[in-house]
Formats: structure tokens, sequence, C-alpha cells
């Protein structure tokens, strides 16, 4: 693949945002197309139907974030063996994780359907909304397989430093989701089920063009039959990489969840209105999301290369470009949310509800591309545990509780509820710099160590040439 970007050599900032670039293309066509259910939902269909997709999307986005986050030790280690030159033992990485995701797309697709209104019902979805909403996420479920290999695809390609493959998918997933939710929904008028169609059949049309295209392109390694097995050294390395962040992507999933359930039990017009919230937050949020995704491929064929220093200095100008956009952001949504939710929705009660919520996440706006950017650094670098365990602590210590108690003060507010997510994100932000510190420091005694070694060997060598001339002499 001669399109592919090297980043353990020449300038930093060009590379980086070459990459970055499709990849933010990519994510915001992602973010339209889960917007465009909602938008189409939201124009031709009921407010129990706005609230049905809204539920069930952000329940599936989470189980799809889940692999996705779990695919990304996939990403680290392929990013790795790149960095290091090693195409054979990339072609069995990935050979054999294309065994392992698609023995858990098969679990996925028996148990989601099954569990599909057990998950409506702990989502506190609305009574006008619940026969809804289990149907949603029974349908999804049901094509978790094609779901789990859309998102493979995007990962494997990441890891080889090509961000335009990915991006590829997307626009053909895009394209069919819009095309098929207008015909299922604005002209056959099937509402909640109708999205949830156009949008399994979108990505499988998606996996099954972007399958043929892949197979004309030129890869830095091959893929030999013999390499797709389960081979459990590789497995245990992208388990012992991948676990900790789908774990983490996981469980700060499920506190959003939470949140969501805490504010569906306020009524039909609240959870609405956050629901058109979160899909305009998935715009706000692009930039340093692309960058996180970005920095972990960069980082980790850095560390491969054995060039920390370069990744370090890519960290300082993802988060610069990032605050730059990110101040932008917050203006927009904190000043004109009502403009960006009458997008998604038409009814004035939804669009009220959903920019007071709005006004939270402009603040957090400001914090993320900081912690974006740390999160995408330490995943590159193997500190995917941290990267869990300060997840799990912002999320469980922070949003969960202060989103319970904002939603017990009376009158009941949404931007005070959704401070919680600002005040989770500030906390993180402090561990992953001390964690830096960790890191600098660490980093700082390997090298002073090495440079020890290496004049101890100077003085050998030195004495070792001393003796020699006295005996020649």
């Amino acid at each position: 693949m001669k399109n592919d970007l090297n980043f353990t050599q020449g300038k930093i900032v060009t590379p980086l945002l070459r990459f970055a670039m499709p990849v933010l293309f990519a994510l915001f066509l992602q973010a339209m197309y889960g917007a465009v259910d909602l938008l189409v939902v939201g124009k031709f269909a009921k407010a129990a139907d706005v609230s049905a997709v809204s539920t069930g999307s952000q329940i599936m986005m989470t189980l799809t974030n889940l692999i996705s986050s779990f695919a990304m030790g996939m990403t680290i280690f392929l990013g790795e063996k790149i960095g290091e030159k090693k195409p054979k033992e990339a072609g069995q990485i990935v050979g054999s994780g294309l065994v392992l995701f698609f023995a858990i797309g098969i679990v996925f697709t028996v148990l989601i359907p099954i569990g599909a209104e057990l998950l409506a019902h702990i989502m506190h979805a609305p009574k006008e909304a619940l026969s809804l909403t289990t149907v949603y996420i029974r349908i999804c479920g049901a094509g978790s397989i094609i779901i789990i290999a859309y998102n493979l695809i995007g990962s494997i390609f990441r890891g080889l430093g090509d961000s335009k493959t990915p991006l590829l998918t997307v626009v053909i997933a895009c394209v069919c989701n819009i095309a098929g939710d207008l015909l299922m929904v604005a002209v056959f008028h099937l509402g909640t089920m109708g999205a949830a169609i156009a949008t399994v059949f979108a990505q499988m049309v998606s996996v099954v063009i972007s399958f043929f295209l892949i197979r004309r392109k030129e890869m830095p390694f091959s893929i030999e039959k013999s390499m797709i097995r389960w081979n459990d050294g590789i497995i245990k390395k992208i388990f012992r990489l991948g676990t900790p962040i789908a774990l983490q992507d996981l469980l700060v999933g499920i506190s959003f969840l939470v949140i969501l359930a805490i504010v569906n039990a306020l009524g039909l017009t609240e959870s609405a209105g956050v629901g058109v919230a979160e899909k305009v937050c998935a715009f706000i949020m692009l930039v340093p999301a692309a960058f996180m995704q970005s920095m972990s491929a960069f980082v980790a064929q850095n560390r491969g290369a054995g060039k920390p220093e370069r990744a370090v200095k890519a960290l300082k100008y993802a988060i610069g470009v990032s605050l730059i956009f990110a101040i932008t952001m917050f203006y927009i949504s904190f000043f004109h949310g009502d403009l960006l939710s009458r997008i998604f929705a038409k009814d004035i009660d939804v669009i009220a509800a959903s920019a007071q919520y709005l006004k939270a996440y402009a603040i957090d706006c400001l914090l993320t591309c900081f912690l974006f950017c740390f999160i995408g650094f330490f995943n590159g670098m193997e500190l995917t545990t941290f990267v869990m365990a300060q997840g799990i602590i912002g999320a469980f210590l922070v949003r969960v509780p202060v989103s319970f108690i904002m939603s017990r003060i009376k009158p009941v507010s949404l931007f005070r509820i959704g401070l919680a997510t600002p005040c989770s994100t500030i906390l993180q932000i402090l561990l992953c710099i001390g964690c830096m510190i960790y890191v600098k420091k660490k980093n700082y005694a390997i090298l002073k160590q090495k440079r020890h070694g290496y004049t101890q060997k100077y003085h050998v060598y030195r004495i070792g040439e001393t003796i020699k001339k006295g005996e020649t002499s």
C-alpha cells in the first residue's frame, strides 16, 4: 500500500494531519449515519419513535464502541509490527483477528435479540416507546456480525497507517443509510423499525463492497489461509491490549446509559431532548475523537520504531489543533444550541430540552481536546490499563453520582444533569497529567541508564585499547 503513511520519519504535523483528516471525515459521516435515523424519524414519525431510536441507538452505539475499542488492541499491535517492519507477523495478527471477531459476532447475534426487551426495561424507556425500543435493539442486534465486520475493516487499516480505506467504507454506508431511511421511514412509514432495517442493510452493503475493493489493494503483507486461525499468542496480546480499552469504553458507555435512564424517568420530552442533544454532541466532538484515533496509530508505530520523543511532540501538536476547533464548537453549542437541535427535531419542547442539555456539553468541548489526545497517546504507548482506570474512575465516581444528585434537585434542570460530564472530564485530565509525569520520569530513567551503559562500554573499550598498546610496546 504505497499511500500508507510512515509516522516514524520526517515531519510530525503534516503526516499526522494527513492521517487525521480522513479519520475526521469518516467520523463525521459515521455521526451522520446515526443522525440520519433520528433526523428522518424526527421529521416523519412521532415523539415515541424519536425516543425509541434515541434509546435504542445509544445502546447499540455502546455495544459497537465496545467492539471497536477492543479492536483497538489489534490496531496497536499491528501498528507496532509495521513500525518494526515485520510484515509476516502483521499478516498473522490480521488472520487471527478475523477469527476472533467472527466468534464475537456470533455471540452478539444470538444474545442481543434475546435480551432486547430486558435492555429496553433496564433503560427505563418511556411506556409509549418501550415496544418500539425493543424492536430497534432486536433488529440491530441480529445484524451484529455485519456491524462488527464494518468496524473491523477500519481498525485494521488504521493500524497500517491507511485512513482512506475506512473513510470509503463509511461513505458507502452513509449513502446507503440515507437512502434506506428515506425509503423505509418517509415513504413506507415504518418508523423505528424502518430506521433499524436501514442501519443494518447499509452496513451490509458497505462490508460487501469494501471486501471486493480491499482485495484489489496492494497490502504491505500477505495473508495466507494458514494464517487465518486461532493463534493463542496473538489472541492473548490482542486481549491484553484491547480488553482494558474495551472495558473502559463499555463502563463509560454504561455510565451514559445510566444518565439516559435517569432522564427517561423524567418523561418523554426530556428523553427525546437528550437523545437529540447526544446526536448533536456526536458532531461537536468530532475533531478530538479524530485525533484520539490518529494518535493511537501514530504513537504505536513510533513506539515500535523506538522513537517515543516523536510521540510526545505529536501529542502537543494534536492538543493545539484540537483546542482551536473546541473553542469554536463551544460558542456554537452554548449560545446556539437551539439552532443545532432544530436540525433533528420539530417539537418545540424537545428542542428547548435539547438546547438546555447542550450547554453542559459545550463546556465539555473545551476539555475533551485534552482528554481525547491523552487517551490516544496512552493507548499507543500500551498503557491501556491506565486508560481503563481513568475512564472508570471518571464515570462512576463523578459522572453517574453527580447526574443522579442533580436529577433530585427541584426544579430539575437538564443543564445541571449534563454538568456531570465536564466534571468527570476534569478529573480524568488530572489523572492523565499525573500519568504523563510518571511516563516522562520513567523514560528519562531508562535513557539515563542507557547512557550510563554506553559510558561504561566506552571506558572498557578505552582500557582495552590502552592495554593492547602497552603489550605492543
